[in-house]
């Protein structure tokens, strides 16, 4: 998915720092890390351990996004991407799946607000909702383009979006 948001939109240029939200299992990590070369850095955060091997220019830390603070999250930034791909352990209640996503996103989002240099650019999932305008709206406070990206190996049946914002303005 991440390859081919990055076709799409060219996120990534070698030197860059990344940071990754939400990396399990880790390949969202890998291709940054590959893509900004040995002159950038990755940040990836999660909950859960990594299953993936890093190169030297990643470094993983285990967390909740909700609950680590930002300045644990500064390792490298300012950040010329930010990153989430963070989804909540589904319930199988669309409404509750809808909110706990939306409030994932709007983390990611408050964080890439904070950390993200001028000109770069966040890339954040979030289940359809009713809640998706509110969702665009403070992403365009902060970032001059948007695009929605519904990666091709997305199943059907799922709700999943990538909303990406670009060219980070500075208040």
């Amino acid at each position: 998915k991440l390859e081919e948001i990055d076709q799409r939109v060219r996120l990534f240029k070698p030197g860059m720092h990344v940071l990754d939200l939400g990396a399990a299992p880790g390949s969202w990590t890998l291709y940054a890390a590959e893509h900004v070369g040995r002159a950038g850095k990755v940040l990836a955060m999660d909950r859960s351990p990594l299953t993936v091997g890093l190169p030297p220019n990643a470094t993983f830390i285990l967390g909740d996004a909700l609950v680590l603070g930002n300045e644990e999250l500064a390792r490298f930034a300012p950040y010329d991407v930010v990153l989430s791909d963070m989804a909540p352990s589904t319930t199988g209640s669309k409404p509750t799946d809808q909110a706990r996503s939306f409030e994932l996103f709007m983390r990611g989002l408050a964080i890439a607000a904070t950390l993200v240099r001028k000109g770069g650019s966040f890339v954040g999932k979030i289940f359809m909702s009713e809640d998706l305008p509110l969702a665009r709206a403070e992403l365009r406070r902060t970032f001059a383009r948007e695009r929605l990206i519904r990666p091709e190996g997305t199943r059907s049946v799922s709700t999943e979006l990538f909303v990406v914002g670009m060219e980070r303005m500075i208040p």
